[in-house]
């Protein structure tokens, strides 16, 4: 068995997979990676099932020393790659010779790293130092992803059962205004910042359950 030694990575970096769907009626959270199609585009370039484990690279960068020939892809947000000063590009597959790095540079959204064989040995964010097992390179050619390009279009919102719970302007203003990602975004969800949102009846409501993409105002009014 091959090895892909971690020799430098930021945080928010962890291995996931498919999550684990249906089992929220028992209190789990569904977890697993947060671009689905990304972790399937890198799981088929180098042969796996579609949400086979792989590594959920954070927005800073991260470089990986094989030992032994591994077969890897890189999917999901765009950023610079190479291997041993050889240019490597998103949606592709390639193969680390034993001793030889992939190093990225840091990028703004989320991205995975996939491979054969990859299971979860960590139950934490990864660190430098850190071991995963791989299968060997097979040999076969490499592969590459034409994917359709995202489009660059407004985002559209449903409104959901406590929409009562805000004005008709407050609801105006939400649509209208401008959001920023704030730094104390996490895997579970982003905050934004902007203009407060009021409560019309104060921000204690009974909890239910919630699905991605949810959007939630809390008693803050971000």
């Amino acid at each position: 068995m091959s090895k892909l030694v971690i020799a430098a990575i930021g945080p928010a970096s962890s291995v996931q997979d498919g999550g684990r769907p249906g089992s929220q009626r028992y209190g789990l959270v569904p977890s697993g990676a947060m671009d689905r199609l990304a972790l399937a585009t890198a799981n088929a370039l180098v042969g796996n099932q579609p949400f086979a484990a792989a590594v959920e690279i954070g927005p800073f960068g991260a470089s990986f020393t094989a030992r032994g020939g591994v077969r890897i892809a890189l999917a999901g947000a765009s950023r610079n790659a190479d291997i041993a000063g050889r240019s490597m590009v998103s949606d592709t597959s390639a193969t680390l010779a034993d001793g030889e790095t992939l190093l990225e540079n840091a990028a703004q959204e989320p991205e995975v790293i996939a491979r054969a064989g990859l299971g979860s040995p960590y139950p934490r964010p990864l660190q430098a130092g850190d071991e995963l097992q791989t299968t060997d390179a097979s040999g076969a050619a490499e592969r590459r992803i034409e994917l359709p390009t995202a489009a660059d279009a407004p985002i559209r919102v449903v409104w959901g059962p406590q929409d009562d719970e805000f004005a008709d302007e407050t609801k105006r203003l939400f649509i209208d205004s401008e959001w920023k990602v704030s730094p104390t975004s996490d895997r579970m969800g982003y905050r934004l910042e902007g203009p407060v949102l009021k409560h019309l009846h104060g921000h204690n409501i009974v909890s239910d359950g919630t699905v991605n993409g949810s959007i939630q105002v809390p008693g803050n009014g971000q």
